[in-house]
């Protein structure tokens, strides 16, 4: 193992990921003191702890111990990140795939155990049998009014995605991103443009935002959702088609590209 290397890419990828070393050491469920350690190169991560780094970085455990990440092109390692990501599930007795559900009051503690099998364990779950049975779901209950008419409470349905690069324009999904933990958003691919996904909210009062794709941890396209309350026809808000909204998001990256420009 090239302890040096190893150090300096812990260091590096905390940064990176925003995490001062002691949230750093929470994610990863080990003592501040330690992370220093490592980030010094007077200690070695004992493999358990490197196997929840390459979780939280979405970083093979090779990349890891073997590259220079900060050395990798940003595409390379992005690439590099998608393909590292294991999922966590959970069967039945009869090695049927549940779908977890992450109520609302746990969605903050999902950004930390979405990675940990125990946390995955521990969830609520249920099954669906009309469902197709070639994907793995995961349930999220959304709150707000940021997409009416779907009302707070509501529980989205959504089929897992495992590139960033596959979202398909237009389209509702949830995402978890580790800036804003849980969100149900419809979304606008720019990924191959400049690393960037729009999210825009079918509430229109609520303005469209920008996120980087490299941030996020997870998506999963909405599929179906179940609601206790049926929508109220005055909570409804003007349908606009895509072309509608794919013009609008135009507009507002051309807005975004003058502004960096300074013009």
């Amino acid at each position: 193992m090239e302890v040096a290397k190893l150090n300096e890419n812990i260091k590096y990828l905390r940064k990176k990921f925003g995490y001062t070393q002691e949230t750093f050491a929470v994610a990863i469920g080990i003592k501040r003191s330690l992370v220093g350690a490592y980030e010094e190169g007077r200690a070695d991560p004992r493999l358990a702890n490197l196997l929840r780094m390459s979780e939280l970085f979405n970083v093979s455990v090779d990349t890891l111990i073997s590259q220079d990440v900060s050395s990798l092109p940003e595409d390379e390692l992005y690439i590099r990140n998608q393909e590292a990501k294991v999922l966590s599930i959970t069967v039945d007795s009869e090695d049927n795939e549940n779908i977890e559900l992450i109520p609302q009051k746990a969605s903050a503690g999902y950004l930390n155990g979405y990675a940990d099998p125990e946390y995955i364990e521990n969830l609520p779950k249920f099954q669906l049998p009309m469902l197709p049975q070639n994907a793995t779901y995961r349930a999220f209950e959304i709150s707000g009014d940021s997409m009416l008419p779907l009302l707070p409470g509501t529980i989205i349905i959504g089929k897992y995605i495992e590139r960033v690069s596959d979202i398909k324009n237009g389209k509702t999904y949830v995402l978890l991103s580790k800036e804003e933990g849980v969100v149900y958003k419809r979304v606008f691919n720019y990924v191959d443009e400049n690393g960037m996904l729009f999210l825009v909210s079918d509430n229109k009062t609520y303005s469209p935002y920008q996120v980087e794709a490299k941030n996020i941890i997870e998506v999963w396209e909405s599929k179906a959702f179940i609601s206790i309350d049926f929508p109220d026809p005055s909570t409804a808000v003007p349908e606009m088609n895509i072309s509608e909204l794919t013009g609008i998001v135009a507009n507002l990256q051309n807005e975004i590209v003058k502004l960096k420009e300074g013009k």
